[in-house]
């Protein structure tokens, strides 16, 4: 993921050339989980609207608890098939900068979403053609995988700028930011309004998110060719998903002794509190024939976290399992002189 400033715009863009995208899901993994509502705003640089779009899914299956998304299953059921706005939601993202929180899952749902219905197009398509006579039905087109020319996530804007995020939702996130925004904490009154009053009320607080971001540094933002599905479905980088998928180079000599070398084969972690740019570390510990892994586990060998006070998530958990944390700067300088096992 690369940092821009100022504009986003790489090409031509329309007449609101942003847009900014909210989705409601029935789990945090495209892999597993599926799409049942879409809250879209375009915008301009003003922060005028330009187009609004709101629209309830019906996946076809278990939509889940009623309080995870904030829709019945009554309301599900009579939603729309994700084949059925496909069309809309590519003319609204298609050559204009998306606005997400969170990109790997939102971007990686809408991914999951718009594959899994021109796969359905395609075999139905495939079975009419097997057909023969004049009474074949016309071929279904539902539409493409949409083409934003860039894809800013301002809850990566936020860990690059050094924000303190105990609590990643974009509600803390914009009291963090002196943004005057509903609590999003979950409460009854909350509870009772309808899905699509809370999902565009996070979509207006994104975009104001978005601006003020934007004006304290640089945006991570990146492209989707730059993308793809990791094992869970979300939208990460080439560069981190390859290492992922990377074969063992040694064997895991097991955890890092704080004022020694690293070593060949050690696994590493890398948190979400880093400054720079996780490709980035990523590839130097690919780089010095370290392993890189998403997963904090008692074989983890050193996780990369520049936050070592009021430790929370994953930094907290190494911490507790006994593993140590180096700052990136500090891991950046350690991978300079990594060792085999025999020369530590």
């Amino acid at each position: 993921m690369t940092m821009i400033n100022g504009d986003c715009e790489s090409t031509p863009a329309p007449a609101y050339p942003f847009v900014a995208v909210t989705t409601q899901a029935t789990g945090i993994h495209p892999s597993t989980g599926r799409l049942v509502s879409v809250d879209v705003l375009t915008f301009d640089e003003d922060g005028e609207i330009g187009e609004e779009y709101h629209a309830v899914l019906n996946p076809g299956s278990d939509p889940g608890p009623h309080h995870f998304h904030g829709l019945t299953h009554e309301e599900v059921a009579e939603g729309q098939r994700f084949s059925q706005v496909l069309k809309t939601l590519d003319r609204l993202l298609d050559d204009r900068t998306l606005v997400v929180h969170n990109a790997p899952r939102v971007w990686g749902f809408l991914v999951s979403e718009a594959r899994r219905a021109m796969n359905a197009a395609a075999r139905s398509n495939r079975s009419r053609g097997r057909g023969r006579g004049r009474g074949r039905r016309r071929r279904q087109r539902v539409g493409h995988v949409p083409k934003p020319v860039a894809i800013v996530d301002t809850l990566a804007t936020a860990r690059r700028q050094r924000i303190p995020l105990p609590d990643t939702r974009l509600g803390n996130l914009a009291a963090a930011l002196g943004i005057d925004a509903p609590s999003p904490v979950a409460t009854v009154e909350r509870a009772q309004r309808p899905e699509h009053e809370t999902s565009r009320e996070i979509n207006d607080l994104l975009i104001d998110v978005f601006f003020e971001l934007r004006d304290r540094g640089d945006l991570a933002a990146t492209t989707p060719d730059d993308l793809r599905a990791d094992r869970f479905g979300l939208q990460r980088s080439h560069v981190r998903v390859d290492a992922m998928e990377a074969p063992r180079p040694h064997p895991n000599p097991g955890v890092h002794v704080p004022g020694k070398n690293l070593v060949r084969g050690m696994e590493v972690v890398v948190a979400p509190e880093v400054g720079m740019d996780p490709d980035r570390l990523i590839e130097a510990c690919m780089k010095a024939e370290l392993v890189y892994s998403e997963k904090l586990t008692r074989t983890t060998s050193v996780m990369v976290c520049n936050d070592t006070e009021n430790l929370r998530g994953k930094a907290m958990h190494a911490v507790r399992k006994g593993i140590p944390l180096l700052t990136d700067a500090e891991f950046l300088d350690a991978v300079t002189r990594v060792q085999d096992r025999a020369g530590r």
